[in-house]
């Protein structure tokens, strides 16, 4: 299985820290993030990535390189204009074989990336998103689930959360998913594609995080700091 990771945003909530710094770049208790992504991928097998750059692409390329030095393969996608989160996947389609992996490049997570992949197979599913609980549903893509965990709805940022069951910027997806996706145009997952999928029936699933899971999106300075404290008391225990 192949994965792409998302990394042509700005990071404008972290700045300053972002300012000569791309997010995926940003030290987490010594190692920048994106090296940790990539480690977490290849514990579950997966050695072909391809990652997609705008912003400060040049400084990732730079540190990353081929991804030999960490066992990987990299293939990178360059955006003059950041094409959102599906449009920057739909630009790599030729990349992909069958059903892959996409990783947001400010997630920090530690869960069992292999049993949301057995999950995805054994339910037949398009789509598989990895749904974990937010405090404030009111920031979040919220979803809602049938008992065996179909998902039919998905509202971004919410103003009347109806849960707080939340998308985690981690999916599975059968490479039929790219074909509801146009070529060249802004496009989202969370805003477009998924809602599109649920509303023509076919199976999206969410993958809930055990208890026990860790799971943050490094979108601010605040969590930035909380990701910190969490590696720096994990990798002391």
């Amino acid at each position: 299985m192949k994965a792409m990771i998302l990394a042509a945003g700005e990071g404008t909530r972290l700045r300053p820290l972002t300012l000569e710094t791309p997010k995926a770049l940003l030290p987490l208790a010594g190692t920048p993030l994106i090296q940790r992504t990539l480690t977490w991928l290849k514990s579950h097998g997966i050695s072909d990535v391809a990652i997609n750059l705008c912003y400060l692409g040049d400084k990732i390329k730079g540190f990353l390189g081929d991804g030999s030095r960490f066992g990987m393969n990299i293939l990178y996608s360059s955006e003059e204009i950041a094409l959102g989160t599906a449009g920057g996947v739909k630009k790599m389609e030729h990349f992909f074989d069958d059903a892959f992996v996409v990783v947001y490049g400010d997630i920090l997570t530690d869960f069992d990336l292999s049993a949301m992949v057995r999950f995805h197979q054994q339910k037949k599913a398009m789509a598989t998103l990895v749904i974990f609980e937010v405090p404030n549903p009111r920031e979040a893509g919220i979803v809602e689930m049938t008992g065996e965990g179909r998902i039919v709805s998905l509202v971004e940022k919410p103003q009347s959360p109806a849960s707080a069951s939340a998308n985690g910027g981690i999916y599975v997806l059968q490479k039929e998913v790219l074909g509801h996706i146009p070529v060249n145009k802004f496009y989202d997952f969370a805003y477009d594609v998924f809602p599109g999928l649920i509303d023509s029936g076919l199976p999206v699933y969410g993958y809930p995080l055990k208890p026990e899971d860790y799971l943050i999106d490094i979108g601010n300075v605040d969590k930035y700091r909380k990701a910190n404290e969490w590696l720096l008391g994990t990798e002391r225990s």
